[in-house]
């Protein structure tokens, strides 16, 4: 049975669970909330690395700003996108305002652009706005390419 790391959305806690288990609702071994409830937590400069880099599962990480139009209209296709591809997939979102060092590390130039990253290093980056069905396929292409 191979131990899984999965960082808690709510306390940023890593949690260690067999594989098989990550489909039967885990619960967070810290805070007790739910591992996966189909919600994109908020990263920021602190945490992004723990998030990133501490995860067994792949992070899509949504780069996006409030100001900015195609992020607020693309903001409810990955929510939607997160609940089909939890919990093989954890989505999670960065605000470049807030979070400007992680933006600049990652040279992101133009929002939103979606990372995904598996075992803590960047495989595949897509920017502009896309539907929730096309978030899906785009995630699982990327992830047939890197296995």
């Amino acid at each position: 049975m191979a131990a899984t790391r999965v960082v808690c959305p709510h306390c940023h806690v890593i949690n260690s669970l067999p594989l098989e288990r990550l489909g039967d609702n885990p619960f967070c071994g810290g805070c007790h909330e739910p591992l996966f409830n189909g919600g994109t937590p908020e990263l920021t400069d602190a945490n992004f690395e723990r998030h990133v880099g501490r995860s067994d599962i792949p992070v899509l990480v949504d780069f996006w700003a409030p100001w900015c139009g195609p992020c607020r209209s693309m903001a409810p296709a990955f929510a939607e996108a997160a609940l089909a591809l939890e919990p093989r997939v954890r989505l999670a979102k960065l605000n470049t305002d807030e979070a400007q060092a992680t933006a600049g590390r990652l040279n992101i130039r133009s929002i939103p652009t979606m990372i995904l990253f598996a075992g803590g290093r960047e495989i595949a980056r897509q920017s502009g706005a896309m539907p929730a069905s096309q978030i899906e396929r785009w995630v699982q292409a990327q992830l047939k390419t890197a296995a």
